[in-house]
């Protein structure tokens, strides 16, 4: 390796959040874990060829950590020097979901009306 280092650099900041359920699926397969995402340090340009934004802020484009537990996020952030701003995930949902099955479309006590 010439010099390049596999941590970003020390001195930044970093917000750590619980991601959300996706909209498009019912499951929260990748709603599980927190994340680490880093603040920008620089602001990002305006390339002149392309007119596409960009940034030479490796960490903030580019860089998201994904962590089985809060507190191993920030066991990583304090030996790495990051500051974390935590935002603490709303309660979920407590709504009553009654699990149902095909055959309750065909039961003889049914009382909601036979649609089709």
């Amino acid at each position: 390796m010439d010099g390049a280092s596999s941590s970003p650099p020390s001195g930044r900041r970093a917000r750590l959040y619980r991601p959300p359920k996706s909209a498009m699926q019912s499951g929260r397969a990748r709603a599980q874990g927190w994340v680490l995402d880093f603040a920008p340090a620089e602001q990002r340009r305006i390339d002149p060829l392309t007119g596409w934004y960009g940034s030479g802020d490796t960490p903030a484009m580019q860089l998201r950590l994904h962590f089985d537990t809060r507190e191993q996020a920030l066991a990583y952030a304090k030996a790495n020097g990051i500051a974390v701003e935590i935002e603490v995930p709303p309660p979920p949902d407590q709504a009553a979901i009654r699990p149902k099955s095909y055959a309750d479309n065909f039961r003889w006590n049914r009382t909601e009306n036979w649609t089709h």
